[in-house]
């Protein structure tokens, strides 16, 4: 029988995407795990994923210092996912990485794990990019011995990315495709999830150390497409590639409409690759391989399909 372990770890953003997977690879390990973000009612669901007491949830905003001290009193490690794909960037990825940081070392926890991305550069074109970089430094500075943990793009069955392709392709009469030779490196939710449980773990392991995270596939955007064509029954779809003229157009003119496919500083990030640095550690430090898209895609990209799970699969 697996002991109840008496580490509480507090993960900011704990109901949101990559959130659950991490709260579950806790779980695992029989941590107590507290939930803290601006609405914990919306965290909710994550009740049944552990034992009587194992979850907890609290309020807190990380770009509010005083709730942020709040949420992290008592703790063992601290986690925070919490980031945007438009909006204030500077105060959530800035602000709110230092709040959090210098929380997690006033409690005298001994791990925090900050989540970042690919391409974070406190030099960059994107607003993104930059924020991203700048909050790094913002945590290494507060907490020397943080683990900063930067994936590609995530997917996984609640995701806004292979899902929103997957509606496309049922929807249109062709794909369209911005910035199609720009490559990605696709991660499983449940393999970050893993990977991040580890480090709050394992801080003499993991401590101080910036890890890239992407799944075992580099594909491009076209390809990537493709492929998601191929794999909702679609496969004769054409996929068009937009000149990158008219791309550029339409994120300068149109990206700060709501709902707009894409925003001038996400197309700003799409100018480069989304991939691993060979010289950065990745997930082989956490003993994990990674899950390719196929081998885990097929519980619901059958939704997509005409005859949905009664369709004939495409491998």
């Amino acid at each position: 029988m697996v002991q109840k372990n008496d580490r509480v770890v507090t993960v900011f953003g704990g109901g949101g995407f990559v959130g659950r997977y991490v709260a579950q690879a806790l779980h695992r390990h029989r941590v107590r795990v507290r939930i803290a973000q601006r609405d914990p009612r919306r965290a909710f669901f994550l009740k049944p994923l552990g034992g009587l007491g194992m979850t907890q949830f609290v309020r807190a905003d990380v770009t509010d210092a005083a709730s942020v001290r709040a949420a992290v009193q008592g703790s063992d490690a601290v986690i925070n996912l919490v980031g945007i794909l438009k909006g204030n960037f500077e105060a959530v990825h800035v602000t709110g990485a230092r709040n959090v940081a210098e929380a997690a070392a006033e409690a005298g926890a001994d791990a925090l794990v900050h989540v970042s991305a690919i391409g974070a550069d406190a030099a960059s074109e994107s607003r993104y990019g930059s924020s991203k970089g700048v909050g790094e430094g913002m945590v290494r500075q507060a907490f020397p011995g943080a683990t900063i943990i930067r994936p590609s793009v995530v997917f996984g069955m609640e995701d806004n990315f292979v899902n929103r392709f997957a509606r496309m392709a049922r929807l249109l009469p062709f794909i369209p495709v911005l910035r199609g030779g720009v490559k990605l490196q696709p991660v499983w939710a449940a393999d970050l999830g893993r990977a991040i449980a580890a480090a709050a773990l394992d801080p003499r392991t993991h401590g101080g150390q910036t890890y890239e995270l992407g799944g075992p596939q580099a594909i491009s955007m076209r390809d990537l497409n493709g492929w998601i064509c191929h794999a909702t029954g679609r496969g004769t779809k054409p996929v068009a590639e937009i000149p990158d003229v008219a791309g550029r157009l339409l994120a300068r003119t149109s990206g700060w409409v709501p709902g707009a496919p894409i925003t001038w500083d996400q197309w700003l990030m799409l100018q480069q690759d989304n991939v691993a640095s060979p010289d950065l550690p990745g997930f082989e430090a956490f003993g994990i391989s990674p899950a390719p898209l196929a081998a885990v895609t097929e519980g619901w990209l059958t939704h997509y399909r005409r005859q949905g799970r009664f369709a004939q699969s495409p491998y």
